[in-house]
């Protein structure tokens, strides 16, 4: 999958099926329409393309207004997300900056600069609620009727539903919001994960006998927070069962960066103390324990630690037994 940031690249394909949205998940309701885009682009044999904006449209208008607080939480980092796109097999991504330039534009000018300027669109798929545009001032009727006149299709593809819900990025949201990881994984159509590189911390977990994988998170307002079995992939051959803290760390940190810190329930020996330095792992988070508390002491926390680990293997006996 070939990615680029902005579409004046000598390499964007001369023509392609495209689709426009955040795609903040790629959940089921995503994977459907890219694969009816998939379908499209194999029937006009050319590439299957998706332009996708960062930051999220939202979080542009939120920090405009002074509001930072009104941007969504982020259910995926840009790194998950393009993963997830190359995955289901997306041929090339476009990742617009949204700025004021790009907010400014009028639904004419976005259709003739971004999508055929620009990305050379030979057939556009939205979803239902597509809007586009300055104040979004362009809808679906819009974009057909531009189609029409210059020569590219577009096609509506209405909501997608699991067990009679709608699935949505929303909805995935509100389910991590909640911690009910079944619903997620339900929504996702897989567990729900977090990857990144591990890196360097204050070594704090080994003080107090818990060695930790560190991975931060760019965003800050990540749409799960607390402590989480989990299983981690990337270090080793097998998965690695763990216990995790995804959050600002407010008993030995409180300073509003947001971290997750994997504790593996059994460390593989071979991999040494230091292994995990610089790996890029995926860390599926499989079940939440409860939210992030903090500790009136170090001693304390070390005691919340021992819990929360002796909790995540009960979970895991719970699940093998069900097998």
């Amino acid at each position: 999958m070939q990615v680029f940031r902005g579409f004046h690249h000598p390499g964007i394909a001369p023509a392609c099926a495209l689709t426009i949205g955040n795609f903040d998940g790629v959940h089921r309701g995503h994977q459907a329409m890219l694969a009816l885009l998939r379908n499209e682009a194999q029937h006009r044999g050319v590439p299957a393309c998706v332009l996708t904006f960062e930051p999220h449209p939202r979080d542009h208008f939120a920090m405009l207004a002074g509001k930072p607080e009104l941007a969504p939480a982020r259910i995926a980092t840009l790194r998950d997300k393009l993963s997830e796109l190359e995955r289901v097999g997306i041929d090339q991504v476009v990742v617009l900056r949204f700025d004021s330039r790009l907010a400014s534009l009028s639904p004419q000018a976005f259709i003739q600069d971004v999508l055929l300027d620009g990305l050379h669109a030979k057939y556009v798929l939205v979803g239902d609620d597509f809007r586009f545009g300055a104040k979004r001032a362009g809808d679906y009727a819009m974009l057909d009727a531009a189609g029409a006149a210059a020569g590219f299709d577009v096609a509506r593809m209405m909501s997608y539903e699991v067990h009679g819900l709608r699935v949505s990025s929303s909805a995935v949201r509100q389910a991590l919001a909640e911690g009910d990881m079944a619903r997620v994984a339900t929504l996702l159509g897989r567990p729900y994960s977090i990857s990144g590189h591990v890196v360097h911390g204050r070594k704090l977990g080994r003080d107090l006998g818990f060695r930790t994988l560190n991975l931060r998170v760019h965003h800050r307002k990540p749409a799960a927070l607390g402590i989480f079995v989990v299983q981690v992939s990337g270090l080793a051959e097998r998965s690695l069962q763990g216990v995790a803290s995804l959050g600002v760390r407010p008993t030995v940190e409180d300073a509003g960066r947001v971290l997750l810190e994997v504790h593996c329930l059994e460390w593989p020996e071979p991999l040494g103390i230091d292994a995990g330095y610089g790996r890029c792992v995926r860390v599926e988070l499989l079940h939440k324990l409860h939210d992030e508390r903090r500790y009136e002491s170090l001693a304390a926390l070390k005691d919340g630690i021992a819990r929360d680990e002796a909790d995540a293997r009960a979970w895991f006996e719970s699940q093998s037994a069900k097998e």
